[in-house]
């Protein structure tokens, strides 16, 4: 078996060597020639990952075309630029194609394999949880979410993808898996903005909880499982971005409350979902406050005036 990895950022990477580790053939593919060939001359990803070496069998290339011989094809460019890498791939219906990006298109409102149904005819999985690119690659054990609505081409994608460092749970429920690696990376905003503000682990555990009963609203509302938010792929995702500074959600969350600049350069999906999630639950009268506190102080509110209106909501029973 071979594998394509499209994205040569840091999960697309770390995926690349946790699956080539296990001995199979990985294709990683990047836009930029120059650094692919750096990868290839140097063995490694000096920009996200300098301090893991790559397995032998993975092989960096800018050759799209090489990529796309692969049996499996895994889809790790961040979401707001999917459509755009889907409209330029000529693929043979069969090839499976596995989304590796978490988020909402802000333009349409949809999941990653939402929008990957309605570009291309080929079956469709995502591959999402709680995960860290710098684990995966340094071969730390992980769990995450394989997620594909057709069970038997499902479970072949999570024994031919699970590595000795990854451990995948197979779930028939793709829009229960979709948005919980979405909305959790709004919260993890609004956790972060409280820690920068100095609000306190208190505030934080509160955001948390609250925010994982306002995913829940969302998604069950939308037609996903309840067990699906709480496993690895909502609580599981929830829990590890809110509580490190490793997460890039949580850090620009900080930067918002400490009322710092953060890095433009830098792709946070948390940002664009949490305007396509208030779109949404507008639409549906859904009651989303912390997403809307996140949107609020993304346009620039005070971070004390949002909190002031979060907390001034009338009282209620859990």
């Amino acid at each position: 078996m071979s594998v394509g990895v499209l994205g040569a950022g840091a999960f697309g990477t770390a995926l690349a060597i946790s699956i080539a580790s296990g001995g199979t053939q990985v294709h990683l593919w990047g836009r930029s020639g120059e650094e692919m060939q750096e990868q290839t001359l140097l063995r490694r990803n000096m920009r996200y990952l300098p301090d893991v070496t790559y397995p032998t069998n993975l092989h960096p290339t800018p050759d799209l075309a090489r990529a796309l011989t692969c049996d499996v094809l895994l889809l790790a460019v961040p979401m707001q630029q999917l459509r755009a890498l889907l409209g330029t791939l000529d693929l043979p219906p069969e090839l499976p194609l596995v989304a590796c990006c978490k988020g909402i298109e802000l333009s349409s409102g949809l999941g990653p394999v939402q929008l990957i149904r309605a570009q291309k005819p080929n079956p469709v999985a995502i591959l999402t949880g709680p995960s860290f690119a710098h684990d995966i690659a340094k071969g730390l054990p992980t769990a995450l979410t394989l997620a594909c609505d057709d069970p038997a081409a499902g479970t072949a994608l999570q024994h031919r993808l699970s590595t000795q460092n990854i451990r995948l749970y197979y779930t028939s429920d793709t829009l229960g898996a979709e948005l919980g690696g979405a909305l959790k990376n709004v919260m993890a905003i609004a956790c972060g903005a409280a820690i920068g503000a100095g609000l306190g682990d208190s505030a934080r555990a509160a955001l948390l909880t609250r925010g994982f009963a306002e995913m829940q609203r969302m998604a069950l509302r939308l037609g996903a499982r309840p067990e699906t938010l709480a496993g690895l792929s909502g609580l599981g995702d929830l829990a590890l971005t809110c509580t490190s500074e490793l997460s890039r959600n949580f850090r620009l969350g900080l930067t918002l409350g400490r009322g710092e600049a953060f890095d433009a350069t830098i792709t946070v999906e948390g940002a664009a979902t949490a305007r396509a999630t208030l779109e949404q639950a507008r639409a549906r009268d859904i009651d989303m406050p912390i997403t809307e506190t996140v949107v609020r102080l993304l346009d620039g509110t005070n971070l004390h005036e949002a909190m002031d209106a979060l907390l001034s909501r009338p009282l209620k029973e859990e």
